[in-house]
């Protein structure tokens, strides 16, 4: 009786285990603990590896588009038990945690979108000077992540006496031939950068640094040319002007370092030789200007630069006379450049004279300041 019963169950034993060499070749259905998905639901394949025909069936709705939602294994075997699917192996799983990937459109993006669109048309410039401002505040916005297409205008419409905008994008779908749609409306100016005025400055008062901060301003609001921050600074306004007042580049004028009827220093400038004497402008000019002064001692009216606040350069170059004795007797000079010295000591100090005046020349009213001669 025991070997009939051993018999038998030998019998069975080797009619099962051919089953059950099979069985090791197909992999268990396994409880993921982290899932991603892209879709509105989650199906059976999200949740279990090895799923096979089971895994297109929805199970869950998926979670909002870029967040994170919590299962537990319970509750998960529990509605795979519901669709027929059991052995699910768990492992060590306690809970899965299911993340819907999103793409994520900053509201910058859609201001840059939306200034593209406009830009160099209704009569707008560059996309970068274009100020776009939502009738709705435009957040952080999420789409689901097949959304994968730029931001491409479909429709655009604008009102070039009010600024409005209305303009409709098409972002391509990788899983829907049917393209999302997003529309916004609001409001799009044309802004240029321009220097404005920190406090109030009168008429002819010279700009500091801190008097000037450079801010965006309608275009409308700046006619002609803008001025900017760092070719303001030193310059002078040509009127009073209130803070917040932007800038143009006709209100700003270099300053007058010398003013008509003003005293001033005049200097007469060669290699080796620097004269200064007295004068009085005949006209006024900023730095670098050229102008007229009158030179009191001699009563010539000489050209010179403007370099400096009452100060003007008369280069020696630029004059011709015959040589003044007074200068060769004291001067240092190489021989070959002393006829433009005397020439030039001559026009400095003197009036037209003959001979006999240019000897008698009061030198002591100017001040002569010689290079030493250089050795040979």
């Amino acid at each position: 009786m025991i070997r009939a019963t051993l018999a038998t169950i030998s019998a069975l034993l080797a009619l099962t285990s051919p089953a059950a060499a099979a069985d090791d070749f197909i992999a268990a259905p396994t409880l993921r603990a982290s899932v991603t998905v892209t879709s509105d639901v989650v199906r059976i394949g999200d949740l279990i590896e090895n799923a096979g025909s089971a895994a297109s069936i929805p199970v869950y709705r998926s979670p909002d588009l870029g967040t994170t939602g919590t299962l537990t294994a319970a509750q998960v075997l529990s509605v795979l038990r519901a669709k027929q699917v059991i052995g699910v192996m768990t492992g060590d799983v306690k809970e899965v945690q299911v993340t819907r990937l999103a793409r994520t459109l900053a509201s910058k993006d859609v201001e840059n979108a939306v200034a593209a669109a406009l830009e160099r048309r209704f009569g707008l410039g560059d996309a970068a000077n274009i100020t776009v401002t939502f009738d709705r505040s435009v957040a952080e916005m999420r789409l689901d992540a097949s959304n994968t297409g730029a931001l491409l205008p479909a429709a655009t419409r604008y009102d070039a006496r009010s600024g409005r905008f209305d303009i409709a994008f098409e972002i391509a779908n990788d899983s829907n031939p049917a393209p999302t749609k997003l529309r916004f409306t609001g409001t799009a100016i044309e802004t240029v950068e321009v220097a404005v005025l920190t406090r109030d400055v009168d008429r002819a008062e010279l700009l500091k640094s801190s008097d000037l901060s450079l801010e965006r301003r309608p275009k409308a609001e700046v006619t002609g040319e803008p001025a900017s921050r760092d070719r303001s600074v030193g310059m002078e306004l040509r009127r009073a002007m209130r803070a917040g007042t932007p800038i143009r580049a006709a209100d700003v004028v270099r300053p007058n370092f010398v003013v008509r009827d003003q005293a001033v220093t005049i200097i007469y400038q060669m290699p080796g030789l620097y004269l200064t004497t007295r004068g009085k402008a005949t006209e006024s000019g900023a730095e670098g200007d050229t102008v007229s002064v009158l030179n009191l001692q001699s009563k010539r009216t000489l050209t010179g630069v403007v370099t400096a606040r009452g100060q003007v350069t008369v280069q020696g170059a630029s004059q011709s006379a015959p040589m003044a004795p007074a200068v060769e007797q004291s001067s240092s000079l190489k021989r070959d450049e002393m006829p433009a010295a005397a020439a030039l000591a001559q026009s400095v100090v003197q009036a037209p004279a003959n001979p006999a005046q240019v000897a008698q020349a009061q030198i002591p009213q100017v001040r002569l300041s010689q290079a030493p001669a250089k050795s040979e």
